[in-house]
Parts: C-alpha cells; sequence; structure tokens
C-alpha cells in the first residue's frame, strides 16, 4: 500500500510540474509585428528568403530583452489596420509614420526623423518640386508618401495625376518605362531604390514634408506600448540601436535619423 501510495504521489507531482510548464509557456507573451516585406531598409526579405530589416531587428531585441516570443508578419500595407483589429498582429512596425495618426493609435516615442522626398531620372529634367507640375506622380497605397501629398494641396494642384501602386518596386519599374515621371517615397527607402536602380536616378533636394516614425499600437493598448517603450529607449540610451543602425546603412538607413538617439 505505502508503494502504491508514493507511486501516485509521484505522479501526481510529475502532472502538476508538467501543468505549471505548460501554463508558464502559455503565459510567454508574443509580439507580433505587422510590416511590408518590401521596404527596405526597414522591413524586406534578405537574399535568404527570411525576413529582415531596421525595425524587425529592433523588434527582435525588444522581445529578447523581455523574453518575448516574436513574430514577423508580412502584410499587405493597406489592411494594416484591419491586420491590428482582429488581432492577427499587435503592433504596426515598419517605417510607420506616426504625423497626422496622433489619434488613430497608441504610439511609442518617435525614434526615426523622417523625410517624403521624391525620386527622378537624372535625364528627366526635374530638378524642383515645382518642376513636377503637369506629370504624373507615384505613391504608395496607403502610405504617408500618399498623405503628404494629399495634405500639400497646393503642390498636388499642379500634378497630372496621382498614380497609387502596392509598393515602391512596382514604382520604380514604371518610372523605368516613363508610365510616371517621379516618385514620392521616404528618404531611406529612396536611397536604397537609387543604389540598387543603379545612378539613373536622383533624389531632389526639397522634400514634400517631413515626419517622425514609431511603433503604433491598438487604440489603448497602453500596456504593451509602455513595455516595448522601454526597451527602446534603454536601447538607444545604451548604444544597442545605434549599433543595430550600424548594420543597415547600406540599405539606405541614415544613422543620424535617429532622434531617440540624440
Amino acid at each position: 500500500m505505502k508503494a502504491i501510495k508514493w507511486i501516485s504521489l509521484a505522479m501526481a507531482l510529475v502532472l502538476m510540474l508538467a501543468c505549471t510548464a505548460c501554463g508558464q509557456k502559455e503565459e510567454q507573451k508574443k509580439l507580433i509585428v505587422g510590416f511590408d516585406a518590401e521596404f527596405p531598409p526597414y522591413g524586406y526579405v534578405a537574399a535568404d528568403g527570411s525576413y529582415d530589416g531596421f525595425d524587425l531587428a529592433l523588434a527582435k531585441e525588444v522581445c529578447k530583452r523581455l523574453g518575448w516570443e516574436f513574430e514577423a508578419k508580412a502584410i499587405d500595407w493597406n489592411s494594416k489596420d484591419s491586420e491590428l483589429k482582429n488581432g492577427s498582429i499587435n503592433c504596426i512596425w515598419n517605417g510607420f509614420t506616426r504625423n497626422g495618426r496622433e489619434e488613430e493609435y497608441t504610439w511609442s516615442d518617435a525614434y526615426v526623423d523622417n523625410s517624403i522626398v521624391v525620386v527622378v531620372k537624372k535625364d528627366s529634367g526635374i530638378q524642383s518640386l515645382a518642376d513636377l507640375a503637369g506629370k504624373r506622380l507615384m505613391v504608395q497605397a496607403g502610405s504617408s508618401g500618399l498623405d503628404a501629398v494629399n495634405e500639400n494641396t497646393a503642390f498636388k494642384s499642379t500634378l497630372k495625376e496621382v498614380v497609387e501602386l502596392g509598393d515602391y518596386n512596382l514604382g520604380f519599374m514604371e518610372l523605368k518605362q516613363n508610365s510616371v515621371d517621379a516618385i514620392a517615397i521616404d528618404i531611406g527607402v529612396g536611397t536604397y531604390q537609387i543604389a540598387q536602380n543603379g545612378s539613373d536616378y536622383i533624389m531632389l533636394s526639397e522634400p514634400i514634408s517631413t515626419e517622425q516614425y514609431a511603433v503604433g499600437f491598438l487604440k489603448g493598448n497602453t500596456e504593451l506600448r509602455d513595455a516595448v517603450n522601454t526597451q527602446l529607449l534603454a536601447m538607444a540610451k545604451d548604444g544597442t540601436m545605434m549599433k543595430i543602425a550600424e548594420q543597415y546603412v547600406d540599405k539606405g538607413l541614415v544613422p543620424d535619423s535617429l532622434c531617440l538617439c540624440r
């Protein structure tokens, strides 16, 4: 009887430990980052097929420090709000502009100063925004570039057409074929695309607008925002953010744009 009793106790202890382990596993938090996979240097598909980018590297480091699981989920940028609301992602982190969207999301501190600039063919004769009068300008659908163009009504009124496309790779194909005359684009992405597409393109010195990037969370989700933001501030302070940034300079990232590191 004693042997049976001890066996029963041992089995109960094993079961309890197993349940505790399962519970701990279930309690582990997971950060699911929604991003545009064609938006280097912030998010893109690497040569080996994996997801890479400055913002994803930051998110990975945050999860490492918090002991959380990390998942990068490539999304249609036009569907980012529905993805966030239905819980398939729990943050938008990919060169995400907070200016003009302050009341739509719960935001982290801004970590990058960004500009919306214009890229044209070098031989186009276009040297300023004024030279775009009567021209066709490409912007990414649902992007801050589109917002910048729409908000600059005086500039927009001079254009022949604003062409919305799903991503900037398509935009550069259209520019190459002269289907559009210029592209409104984030400065880091523009720098990368010019480097990739050769010396046939230039960036105008006059920006359409200036803005800041931050991490967007579902409105009211201050608990997740605070946890992530605390680590971002720590990474900026201890130099980790700048070290990560230096790994993406060849992809167009400008380290001086990291406003949280100043």
